[in-house]
């Protein structure tokens, strides 16, 4: 029997706006099942990228197949196999709670009674049963995100593609969204998620690319990732602006890499409490000393040489 083709195929993926080049060749493999992350700040080229992939804007170069077809053919059919949380609120917010869904159902022709059933079936797992005659206005930031998710899933997508789904939210309002996508994943539901969030991809995604600048930089499971590209520990002098060179020279033979980051000196070593006693024995200046566990972000900024997070350079 063969393979099952995979939720998203891309080979040499390219879009233009004129001569800026958003999304650079990129190649990507979304299997079926799971959750499949693109890592990334701003202007990655993440959101153009799932533009391309929900059929919203055209491709450029390369060829692209969702769901097993051509984007270039039958995107309206193509359409309706997917579901799309966008990053922006697209929320109606002269309907109700429920309206948004039956609505929502009534644009992918889903009749009324399997509408209904679906819209209760929905509030109850994104938890708003209770709210399903509010306006969208009465809502928190939070839960107008779980609402988005419930309208995304009332079509009966095959695969779900989410934009940035918790940006703006408080971190309670962060892990009520991701409960609900961890509950999809062992439904079996097919999720695609753009995040620029280091945490939420470790949580979520059982394989990732990390995107910069338009291009694919990295790909793996995020632990293989975090193993492959850099020392296990991660030490960091905060508030040590242009003490760099010294920690270099400082840790000879002890650090496999020193990292200068905005006021930040960050050190990453298979041997952390050594590298923590030499720095306090040579008192350097500095704020405060961290001591923690490497993560996306270091293997980001050694890939990229500078922050994932926006603004820290």
């Amino acid at each position: 029997m063969p393979a099952a083709p995979s939720a998203v195929r891309a080979r040499g993926l390219v879009k233009r706006y004129g001569d800026f080049v958003a999304v650079d060749g990129i190649d990507l493999e979304v299997p079926a099942g799971g959750c499949f992350g693109v890592l990334g700040p701003n202007g990655a080229g993440k959101t153009t990228a799932m533009r391309m992939i929900t059929c919203t804007s055209p491709v450029s170069e390369g060829t692209l197949e969702v769901l097993g077809r051509d984007v270039r053919g039958d995107r309206r059919a193509l359409k309706r196999r997917l579901g799309v949380v966008p990053q922006g609120d697209t929320l109606d917010v002269d309907l109700s709670v429920r309206e948004n869904l039956t609505t929502f159902a009534a644009y992918h022709d889903v009749d009324r009674a399997t509408a209904a059933r679906r819209a209760d079936e929905l509030l109850d797992f994104v938890a708003l049963a209770e709210r399903d005659d509010a306006k969208v206005e009465e809502l928190s930031g939070g839960m107008q995100r779980r609402l988005l998710i419930a309208r995304a899933l009332m079509n009966d997508p095959e695969l779900v593609v989410l934009d940035e789904p918790t940006t703006g939210l408080d971190p309670q309002a962060r892990h009520h969204v991701w409960q609900r996508l961890r509950s999809l994943k062992r439904r079996g539901v097919t999720l695609l998620l753009t995040t620029h969030y280091m945490e939420e991809a470790a949580q979520l995604c059982d394989r990732l690319v990390i995107m910069d600048r338009g291009r694919v930089v990295a790909e793996g499971a995020p632990a293989v990732l975090v193993h492959a590209h850099t020392a296990p520990r991660v030490v960091e002098l905060q508030g040590a602006e242009d003490a760099a060179t010294d920690v270099r020279a400082l840790l000879d033979g002890l650090a496999d890499d020193v990292e200068e980051v905005g006021d930040r000196v960050v050190v990453y070593t298979d041997d952390a409490p050594a590298v923590v006693a030499r720095l306090r024995d040579a008192r350097l200046p500095h704020a405060t000393l961290v001591e923690r566990d490497a993560s996306l972000e270091d293997v980001f900024l050694r890939l990229t040489g500078h922050s994932l997070i926006e603004g820290t350079q």
